[in-house]
């Protein structure tokens, strides 16, 4: 069912955003959010598709085909390991993918990915690779909550498998447009507590259930705000000459991270078990967030960005 949403809206033109930095990253960063709030999970998959063509662009490689589904696969994990190995076929920008890949969101729908892989000098490379190419499989899932579930989130087998080379060694983690996708998932939790917090929009009567309607609007208008804040401050400086990229990153997830905890939280607290028990729709987005907003990684994320605040205080100390 997600996918088939994806590429209904793929159809539909609702997956031609703009490219971050492009004068229009606002407009990314709502369209994400928009498509988030209307099925969280399938607006996962159409970050990823979107991150995917930005990161082409960004980095030289071949467009995607208007048919095509992309995902991103670059997490990793010490017991599964993908390596790259060169190949005297096509060139050396051609390679042979081996190993495990894990956390691959669309393993089983995605006609193809991006992939980040060990290189035998120890550096780190990313690939383009077509999902249904001879020797890739998809795992039997592991997944056991029922939050994200539809995403398809599986690890892949690869043996022997062709792809090719997008960028220089090293260039999926330095480019300026790392950061720029890494708001973007923020935009999609926004979307997502949007839907969380609507239950409480509409029923909140009584002092107490206003009252914590009152904290979610206000989280929710503040992680809004700084969107548009970092949006414009990166359409001013794409290639982050100023090097702000990061810390701007970070303070848009942590702040839109906030108003997720206080969304989750206070609608629950002010509406009780009645729309998680007995609405469906709502209990769904309740766990399909919970598991998405744990992409961050809270007190660690929190830490990288108390660290680059302190260095770029100014003020005086004491």
């Amino acid at each position: 069912m997600t996918a088939a949403v994806v590429r209904r809206w793929r159809d539909d033109g609702k997956l031609n955003l703009p490219l971050p930095g492009s004068g229009a990253t606002a407009r990314r960063w709502r369209g994400l959010a928009a498509l988030a709030q209307d099925d969280l999970v399938a607006g996962r998959i159409a970050e990823a598709h979107l991150d995917a063509v930005a990161i082409l662009d960004e980095l030289g490689g071949k467009p995607p085909l208007p048919d095509e589904l992309w995902g991103v696969w670059a997490a990793e994990a010490p017991s599964e390991v993908l390596t790259a190995s060169g190949s005297d076929q096509k060139g050396d920008d051609e390679v042979v993918l081996d190993g495990v890949k894990p956390w691959c969101s669309g393993a089983g729908f995605c006609t193809h990915a991006l992939v980040t892989a060990q290189r035998p000098d120890g550096h780190r490379g990313l690939y383009a690779v077509a999902v249904e190419a001879p020797g890739a499989t998809a795992l039997p899932s592991r997944w056991r909550n029922p939050g994200m579930i539809e995403s398809d989130t599986r690890s892949v087998q690869f043996t022997a498998v062709r792809a090719v080379a997008v960028g220089d060694p090293g260039a999926y983690l330095s480019r300026p447009g790392f950061w720029h996708g890494a708001v973007g998932v923020a935009a999609c939790w926004l979307g997502g507590a949007r839907a969380v917090a609507a239950p409480l929009y509409q029923k909140a009567r009584d002092e107490h259930a206003l009252a914590h309607l009152g904290a979610v609007d206000a989280a929710l208008a503040a992680a809004e705000a700084l969107l548009e804040s970092v949006a414009a401050q990166i359409d001013a400086d794409p290639f982050d000459r100023a090097g702000n990229g990061e810390v701007l990153a970070r303070r848009a997830r942590a702040v839109v991270e906030h108003a997720v905890d206080q969304v989750i939280t206070r609608t629950g607290r002010a509406l009780g078990p009645g729309p998680l028990a007995m609405d469906g729709a709502h209990a769904r987005n309740v766990v399909d967030l919970s598991i998405y907003v744990r992409q961050s990684h809270a007190e660690k994320d929190l830490a990288a960005l108390g660290r680059l605040a302190g260095h770029r205080f100014s003020g005086p100390r004491r």
